[in-house]
């Protein structure tokens, strides 16, 4: 079967992150992907560190599927190439610093002069405007500019995700963007241009807390795994470790306590009736939970929960995640291929019933160089001091 996106092309001038992720889930859905990277630098992402048979693990997450066009953008000879190879494409999507692209002639308003059909996504930190505008914008600034931290981590420290939530953000809305304007030239012929920023993205999943502070005047405390509105919602202690339960109704408080700890009588306690009752008075709702759940260990008492439709979960690592039940069971993993050999993934999360999406190779830098410029009728050697190509 077809793929959502096959016969479209998008060019990426990008690095890090939130284009990456972005492009990487239109290749995913089977875009041919050209990536802009420096000549003998690449993508700075490729260095981060070496654990996946000597490349850097967001660099293997993040640009499999995709081909890497290495081209000096500070040469006359390299601006034209790329410059033709947007001319030729359906989208065009960056996350430089601020007026990169202007001044390498590369922003929207040139480029659609040229073709107007063409589809640019401008990812940046803060947006085009406002007084943060030229600021750099790294994941953890950008979580603690937007509030982010303020609600994660501890009452007493707080800390930032495990996982770059703004880039991943950020990645995700310019992706949804790109699909969104080119539905919409399918229908008007008309192409698009988007701003995306990392600071409104993670605005946008500030949703309840910022809700809190607007209509409820309050700063919603850091909770740790707990809920500042729910109760009981936390970690409690098993015989043989710990495990996550999230009671969301006064239904859900008594099924928990009669049908599996037995206990009915704390369903009609004043203290715990309801939900609000229950957050005014958290610690004892609590210790009554964790006086029950210690009983079982932890396998034991997830499977009691889950029979009685409880809402609960196992707490992992990344050594119980590897080995999941559920990636292996449903059949998720992978294999890519990168210049280092074979690796690990998982499918994207997209699950089409007619056709699996492809995972890609990961390509090492330069690796289409000369294919691509052949492609634009072009001789490389031509172009050897602006271009390089690292396999010949």
């Amino acid at each position: 079967m077809t793929l959502p996106l096959a016969g479209y092309t998008v060019v990426a001038l990008e690095q890090a992150v939130a284009g990456p992720i972005a492009t990487r889930h239109l290749a995913d859905l089977g875009a041919r992907v050209i990536k802009i990277e420096r000549p003998g630098e690449g993508d700075f992402a490729r260095h981060y560190d070496t654990a996946v048979h000597g490349l850097a693990t967001h660099f293997v997450w993040l640009n499999r599927g995709k081909e890497s066009l290495a081209v000096d953008l500070k040469s006359a000879p390299g601006i034209r190439v790329v410059r033709e190879l947007i001319g030729r494409s359906d989208v065009f999507l960056h996350n430089t610093a601020p007026g990169v692209v202007e001044r390498l002639g590369l922003d929207a308003d040139t480029l659609r002069a040229a073709d107007p059909r063409l589809v640019v996504v401008n990812i940046s930190g803060y947006g085009s405007s406002g007084p943060r505008r030229d600021r750099k914008a790294y994941d953890m600034l950008v979580q603690a500019e937007s509030g982010m931290v303020s609600v994660t981590g501890t009452p007493d420290t707080p800390v930032k995700t495990g996982v770059p939530n703004a880039d991943i953000a950020a990645g995700l809305y310019s992706a949804v963007s790109a699909l969104g304007a080119l539905l919409r030239r399918e229908r008007s012929g008309e192409g698009a241009t988007v701003d995306v920023s990392m600071f409104d993205a993670a605005v946008e999943w500030m949703g309840h807390p910022l809700y809190m502070q607007l209509y409820g005047g309050t700063q919603v405390p850091r909770m740790g795994l707990s809920h500042a509105a729910i109760a009981p919602y936390d970690t409690y202690p098993t015989a043989d470790g710990e495990i996550l339960i999230g009671v969301q109704n006064d239904r859900g408080w008594r099924m928990l306590v009669t049908d599996v700890f037995a206990d009915p009588g704390l369903a009609d306690d004043p203290r715990f009736a309801t939900n609000v009752a229950r957050v005014r008075n958290r610690t004892a709702c609590d210790a009554a939970v964790a006086g029950h759940t210690v009983r079982w260990d932890t396998t034991e008492l997830d499977e009691r929960l889950a029979a009685a439709g409880i809402p609960a979960a196992q707490v992992n690592g990344t050594a119980e995640l590897v080995e999941h039940p559920q990636l292996r069971e449903r059949d998720r993993w992978r294999t890519v291929a990168t210049e280092a050999g074979a690796v690990r993934g998982v499918l994207p999360p997209m699950t089409f019933r007619d056709v699996e999406l492809p995972m890609g190779t990961v390509p090492a830098l330069g690796e289409h160089t000369r294919t691509i410029l052949a492609e634009l009728g072009l001789d490389e050697d031509a172009l050897t001091d602006t271009v390089e190509s690292t396999r010949a």
